[in-house]
């Protein structure tokens, strides 16, 4: 066999032999986790720990295995677009738009003074503060899915402010990047957020209604499951349309699936038949978070001593910031929107490797940030799933999951 051929192969071989493993040990943590009565999602990224180079170093973070993961969490904030109408939305939007203020203000500020108080310098500094403004929604609705909660008032206050907050935390990134180069164009950074907010606002209001007339002829077509066809062609086209406009691809898809979500019969279909998809991909994304932890950085109890407070911080100005916006609610209500936020998953991490990149944060800060990004992702399953637990004892569980036809890839995570 030629040479280049030879290499092909083994790349190859890695790769199936990398996802075999990803893929067996988030579904053995997750059966763990079941058996504990803990989400399964905390079970997946504690996989990826597990397998990841911390420990039994079987399996390192690639970009190949970031392209998986990236697709995985696309899929998964599309099915919950698919339960979410934009109606639903757009009533929650006043709430919505104080809770993501709110929950930006706090964190950024704190992780700001953090970082002064620790040493650092002021593009440092504003880069840790951007880090803790991130929040990964898709980690909070797996867990509502999973429990069929997603069409509660605050499920859709979570998942509206995390929109918001997707779009806030664009503009803080573009303008701590501009100090770093050592000039602000306050026009464009306008310009950026003014065409995020647009592609939002006219996917959301249009999009939906555009959908739902055109599905009886989407049906029509000759193809083998047109409307199935239709839905993937829009959620990739709305992601890459979303990064091109300078926001996440997640909210891309998230859009997307709203502009499904009133067709009820065709959007019924869809989630059946992205389980399969689901079942694969979405493990592949909470194990890469986990396999992104290097604990060999923890040796340095400075580093840990930062770690924790950065962790605490938080969790803290997220659940304090968030709950507050939640104004008029009850004190649980409000405490489900602050705990629904908490999680900075994969968006942290990426704030994070940008500062280290640009060479403005110092491997400690990155470590420290890593650490939160992962430690918020943890913690919050468990106390989504213990504040909401109320909910599900009043309607019952199954018959909550099968008024929203949740997804079967949902259906054993806790």
């Amino acid at each position: 066999m030629p040479t280049f051929l030879a290499a092909v192969a083994v790349d190859h071989s890695s790769v199936l032999l990398a996802l075999f493993v990803m893929l067996a040990a988030a579904k053995v943590m997750a059966e763990i986790c079941e058996r504990l009565r803990q989400p399964a999602v905390v079970g997946e990224i504690l996989a990826g720990v597990l397998v990841g180079p911390s420990v039994l170093g079987w399996v390192a973070p690639s970009e190949l295995i970031g392209i998986f993961a990236e697709i995985g969490v696309i899929f998964l904030l599309f099915t919950v677009g698919l339960e979410t109408k934009p109606r639903a939305i757009l009533q929650v939007g006043r709430r919505a738009l104080a809770v993501a203020v709110l929950g930006v203000v706090l964190p950024f500020a704190a992780g700001y003074l953090i970082a002064i108080w620790w040493d650092g310098s002021l593009v440092e500094a504003l880069f840790i503060g951007a880090a803790l403004v991130a929040t990964s929604v898709g980690i909070t609705a797996r867990v509502l899915g999973s429990m069929g909660l997603l069409e509660l008032e605050t499920s859709r206050i979570i998942l509206a402010a995390a929109v918001i907050d997707d779009i806030l935390g664009l503009v803080i990134l573009s303008l701590v990047s501009a100090v770093r180069q050592g000039s602000v164009s306050y026009a464009g950074l306008a310009k950026t957020a003014g065409a995020a907010i647009l592609f939002t606002v006219f996917v959301a209001v249009v999009g939906s209604r555009s959908m739902t007339r055109l599905a009886p002829w989407v049906e029509r077509l000759r193809l083998d499951k047109p409307f199935f066809t239709i839905g993937l062609l829009l959620c990739l086209g709305l992601s890459f349309a979303a990064v091109y406009v300078g926001v996440a691809a997640i909210i891309g898809a998230f859009l997307a699936g709203m502009a499904l979500a009133e067709a009820t019969e065709e959007r019924d279909r869809m989630h059946r038949m992205t389980s399969g998809v689901m079942e694969f991909l979405v493990p592949i994304f909470l194990v890469n978070i986990g396999m992104q932890l290097n604990l060999g950085v923890f040796k340095d109890t400075s580093v840990v001593v930062l770690a924790v407070i950065v962790t605490v911080v938080a969790v803290i100005t997220k659940f304090i910031g968030c709950g507050l916006g939640a104004f008029g609610m009850s004190r649980r209500e409000r405490a489900q929107v602050g705990v629904g936020m908490v999680p900075r998953g994969e968006v942290g991490i990426v704030v994070a490797q940008i500062g280290l990149g640009l060479g403005v944060i110092s491997d400690g800060f990155f470590a420290a940030v890593l650490f939160m990004a992962v430690g918020t992702t943890l913690i919050a399953p468990p106390l989504i799933k213990l504040l909401y637990s109320q909910d599900i004892d009043q309607d019952g569980t199954e018959d909550v999951i099968r008024e929203t036809d949740v997804s079967d890839s949902y259906s054993r995570i806790g």
